[in-house]
This record gives structure tokens, C-alpha cells and sequence, in this order.
């Protein structure tokens, strides 16, 4: 990973400083590799935030919501494609996960956020609701920091993105697991499906890193 971007060492304190600085509501990115640990760090953020202050204040939320979901995959032009690269960034709602942060900038209005059930291998719309009292949101996901396929508006649309910078090979490896875990994939069927599709997006998470704001250590 690019060197000149800077480390934070202290992530916490720097949500500190950005509550302090008086916006009515911030929204940090969290991008990194699949198996980086960005929802488990985007989730220990918050509830320290929230353990920290009288009114809970912070929330964490994540992108899978806004994969299309498997009739949409089948309405584009070559289906089997879709669904063989599902996890590309062409096959999320770029666009709406774009608008729904729009949203969250009006902080006198309620917004609801979609999430995803692996179970059905579909999103779930309005799973989650964001109050107007929530002031800090940390929103983790893969493309953050891709600059194409719709998804160049998404740093724009934070006020800061961070790179979760953990290794390439303990990020895989945690994929692997997860993949032997949700799917019932043996190694050797995760390790395929790595080397190919979610490989290729991986790669393409790695090489956006350098538009980071900050890279922190995972």
C-alpha cells in the first residue's frame, strides 16, 4: 500500500474531534479488503462512542444491503455473468447507496437503510432505521474508494473514508473461512471461488486504497 498515506493510530479520538467540531451529523467511511474486519471495526467504534457519551450517539452500518438483488441480477445483460461476479461493483446499487447517504445528511429527517440476508441471498429494505439523534455514522464497505461503476460519488458523499490496511494473506484467509462457514464450501471450493471472482474484486479494493483519507492498521 501506498506509504505517503497517512496511519492513524488513533481512530477513536479522531471520531472525538469530529463530534467536537459541532456538524450536526458526520459520516465516516471504513473500506478495505473482503475479510479486512470492517463491520467488527466499525462496530467496536460505535459502541465505544457510544459507551463514552450520556446519549448514544453513533452507528454503524454497512453496503450489502444495496447488492441488486437476484431479479435484477437477472435483468442485466448477461445474467449467468451477474451471478458468477455477484460482489463486483457493478452488481451493487451504487446509485442508491449514494442517494440513502444524501439522505443521512439532512439530520432533522428519519432515513431507513437496507441490510442483506445471506440466508435468502437477497437485501432487506428498510432493516434499519437512523433517528435524527444519531450524529455519527460509520458505513463500511468494499468500494468506498473505487473511482468507477457509480461508485466514484461515494467518497465524496463522506466526510472522511479510512482503509482498514490489514495484510492481503490474513484478509483471504478470513474470507476462506467465512466462505466454508456461510456457504458449506469445503477449502478447496472457497480457495476456487477467491482465485476468481472475489480475487478480482479484492484486487480492486487494494489498488483504491491510495484515495484514502487515512490507513489504518488491521
Amino acid at each position: 500500500m501506498d506509504s505517503t498515506i497517512r496511519v492513524l493510530a488513533d481512530p477513536l479520538a479522531r471520531l472525538h474531534e469530529w463530534l467536537a467540531g459541532g456538524a450536526p451529523r458526520i459520516i465516516i467511511g471504513i473500506a478495505g479488503l473482503p475479510g479486512a474486519g470492517k463491520s467488527t471495526l466499525a462496530a467496536r467504534l460505535a459502541q465505544r462512542l457510544n459507551a463514552a457519551v450520556a446519549a448514544p450517539c453513533a452507528l454503524a452500518l454497512g453496503m450489502d444491503g444495496f447488492h441488486l438483488s437476484r431479479a435484477q441480477l437477472r435483468q442485466l445483460p448477461d445474467p449467468a455473468l451477474a451471478f458468477a461476479r455477484r460482489g463486483a461493483p457493478w452488481t451493487f446499487d451504487a446509485d442508491g447507496f449514494v442517494a440513502r447517504l444524501g439522505l443521512l445528511r439532512h439530520h432533522t429527517a428519519t432515513v431507513t437503510w437496507p441490510t442483506f440476508a445471506h440466508d435468502v441471498g437477497d437485501p432487506v429494505a428498510d432493516a434499519i432505521t437512523i433517528t435524527p439523534d444519531v450524529r455519527l455514522v460509520l458505513v463500511e464497505g468494499l468500494y468506498l474508494l473505487h473511482d468507477r461503476d457509480g461508485w466514484q460519488a461515494a467518497q465524496p458523499a463522506c466526510d472522511e473514508v479510512w482503509y482498514l490496511d490489514t495484510p492481503w494473506d490474513v484478509a483471504i484467509e478470513r474470507l476462506t473461512l467465512r466462505h466454508m462457514r456461510a456457504w458449506g464450501f469445503s477449502r478447496a471450493q472457497a480457495e476456487a471461488r477467491i482465485a476468481g471472482s472475489d480475487g478480482l474484486n479484492a484486487a480492486l479494493v487494494r489498488d483504491s486504497a491510495v484515495r484514502a483519507a487515512w490507513r489504518v492498521a488491521g
